[in-house]
């Protein structure tokens, strides 16, 4: 393995942002991640968001956490709601994750199948799995909240486990073993 020449200086990195926003969408697109529906149950009513920056953070204790928009329309009612849903999204799930991630539309009107869960808690049928969460801490990061939950419950779909919707490069995917 060859030896690093020590006599030239390593370039830095800027302190400012210094990568425009394409290229940090590209980027970053380049990267699988996994699609659920974040969901509430405000006193105005249900409120609901496609997210791909869902995550677990602690296992003692449990800790999930996702990331939202602060223009978003959504906000406010997760923001104000005690505790949230995470949907994690099946590979045929495609069409729920479009309609959750478009502005304007009625998002749990037909064709959309949920059911209420705990605290009244929307959660969309045929998820591969749900997460109850109480609100743990917000943050503000950038143009985004980091919303951080405490896991109250979880469910996985009992028969076959279900197979997750994955989002890459702009588009909707399944996983290939």
């Amino acid at each position: 393995m060859a030896e690093p020449d020590r006599a030239e200086e390593p370039e830095r990195l800027s302190r400012e942002a210094g990568v425009g926003a394409e290229t940090f969408r590209r980027a970053l697109g380049s990267h699988a991640a996994g699609v659920v529906v974040v969901t509430a149950a405000p006193a105005e009513g249900p409120v609901g968001v496609t997210a791909t920056s869902f995550t677990s953070v602690s296992l003692d204790p449990p800790l999930v956490s996702f990331y939202i928009n602060a223009r978003s329309g959504t906000w406010p009612g997760i923001r104000d709601a005690p505790a949230f849903a995470v949907s994690l999204l099946a590979e045929d799930q495609w069409e729920i994750a479009q309609r959750f991630a478009t502005k304007g539309v009625d998002r749990f009107a037909p064709p959309t199948r949920w059911r209420r869960g705990a605290e009244g808690l929307p959660l969309i049928e045929g998820a591969v799995g749900h997460v109850l969460c109480r609100r743990h801490d917000l943050l503000a990061v950038g143009d985004h909240w980091l919303v951080v939950g405490r896991v109250a419950a979880a469910e996985v779909r009992a028969e076959d486990g279900g197979r997750p919707l994955l989002y890459h490069r702009g588009r909707y995917g399944r996983f290939e073993a």
